[in-house]
């Protein structure tokens, strides 16, 4: 299997593990808020979701990363790390802008139809994060993140 398919699929796994322990914590957190405005309950959710979701992702993303920035005489590649850093920080903060917005206003839309909270946040979570699987592997690739020779 070529470099870079490898590469697609270490992002993906990272970023669907970072989503499993994400959904989870973030379902717990809705129905104990559940009692409160339901744009209240949207709100704090996310920024749960977003705390869980980066210290695993972000975790994830270092271990699977950590000796490709490193040349073989143990100093650091900084202009690698800084031109594949932008472009990842680029590709998940366009996928990040538009998983907050589906996330946010499918969960408020939810509640507001009498979804009990948990079962909203799963389902707002599950959609958003299947949106955000797209955007991000489409701007990936046309940043050429994981292009050969790149």
């Amino acid at each position: 299997m070529k470099q870079q398919y490898k590469e697609y699929l270490k992002l993906n796994k990272n970023i669907l593990l970072g989503f499993c322990a994400s959904i989870v914590i973030s379902a717990i957190v809705a129905q104990f808020f559940s009692n409160q405005q339901n744009y209240v309950n949207a709100t704090i959710t996310l920024v749960v979701d977003y705390v869980v979701y980066f210290s695993t992702f972000g975790g994830l993303f270092y271990l699977d990363n950590r000796k490709k920035y490193v040349f073989e005489s143990g100093e650091l590649d900084k202009a690698s790390l800084r031109r594949d850093l932008i472009k990842i920080i680029s590709s998940l903060g366009i996928g990040e802008i538009v998983y907050t917005a589906c996330r946010w206003s499918l969960q408020y839309y939810l509640l507001t139809n009498s979804y009990e909270a948990y079962l909203a946040s799963l389902i707002a979570q599950s959609i958003s994060t299947g949106i955000y699987m797209v955007t991000v592997n489409l701007t990936v690739k046309l940043m050429r993140l994981y292009k050969d020779g790149a």
